[in-house]
């Protein structure tokens, strides 16, 4: 499994992992816990990983990025037209 592109959902407990490659296709759509995600990525190849900006994140960041991996991270008023369906999300903090 070699993603280009991973999206994180974060939350308290169980995020979502959405990864794609090059061309688009679902390599991986996931929940983990969070104990299990730097072992998780520790075992992907460094790729590009995209999640919302908040107090997690910036935590998160920091470990995948010693892990080799780049991430950018998005104001939440952006990550907003990423969600596919028609209900708005309330804002909460992560």
């Amino acid at each position: 499994m070699k993603p280009t592109t991973v999206g994180i959902g974060l939350a308290k407990s169980v995020f979502e992992v959405h990864g794609v490659d090059e061309h688009g296709k679902v390599l991986v759509k996931k929940q983990l816990r969070r104990e299990q995600m730097a072992t998780f990525f520790v075992n992907v190849p460094p790729c590009l990983i995209g999640m919302e900006a908040c107090a997690s994140a910036h935590h998160w960041a920091g470990k995948l990025v010693a892990i080799g991996h780049t991430v950018r991270l998005m104001a939440p008023q952006f990550v907003e037209s990423y969600v596919k369906t028609n209900k708005r999300r309330r804002r909460r903090r992560c």
